[in-house]
């Protein structure tokens, strides 16, 4: 279901603009890692020349191939794929990590960036309660709200719930994995990281 303007929206699409605004200036090669249908690859070919997505799920991959645009898609696991090291100026990833150890994940999608380049991650994780119901409570709220002006898309790509590894958990590994990284947890039940990679 798209919204009033047309417009795709779910929890994942709201924190889009949270990747593109830290593409960096003069990226010229982006990989999304989980890229679905390839809604956010799309919008970062709008600011990247070069752009490649993946992912396991072969029917959704199918969908992102309808779609008019120059972006390369393949159907695979980034884990594995021989991909060059150090290749890519910007890896973005929406609602992927949890599918995969999310340590593993993050040390790849590092090692995939040049230096310079930025790592720019929006994912879910494990509320912890009683300590985090005040905060859910109130992610409902604002989603009831969005849903009922927007609309409510529901990607063709499989789901993973609950998150293995909780925010807190996260937090910690975006620290130990990515020093001087940006941390934040929003209110639609999503975290984000964003990185730069240091210049050897």
């Amino acid at each position: 279901m798209t919204g009033t303007n047309g417009r795709r929206w779910n929890h994942n699409i709201h924190y889009h603009p949270r990747i593109l605004d830290a593409v960096p200036a003069g990226a010229r090669h982006a990989l999304d890692v989980g890229c679905g249908e390839g809604t956010l690859a799309r919008a970062l070919r709008r600011a990247v020349p070069h752009v490649t997505g993946i992912d396991l799920h072969a029917p959704s991959v199918e969908q992102a191939r309808e779609h008019p645009g120059d972006v390369r898609y393949v159907v695979g696991d980034f884990l594995t794929h021989p991909f060059e090291p150090a290749s890519f100026d910007v890896v973005a990833s929406v609602a992927t990590l949890h599918h995969m150890d999310a340590a593993t994940g993050l040390a790849r999608m590092r090692d995939l960036l040049r230096p310079g380049g930025v790592l720019a991650v929006v994912g879910l994780a494990r509320s912890t309660m009683p300590r985090d119901l005040p905060r859910d409570l109130a992610a409902v709220a604002v989603s009831t709200f969005h849903r009922a002006v927007k609309g409510h898309w529901e990607h063709p790509s499989p789901t993973v719930w609950p998150p293995p590894v909780t925010y807190s958990q996260m937090r910690a590994l975006a620290a130990e994995l990515l020093p001087g990284s940006e941390y934040r947890r929003h209110l639609l039940l999503r975290y984000s990281i964003v990185w730069r990679k240091p210049h050897d």
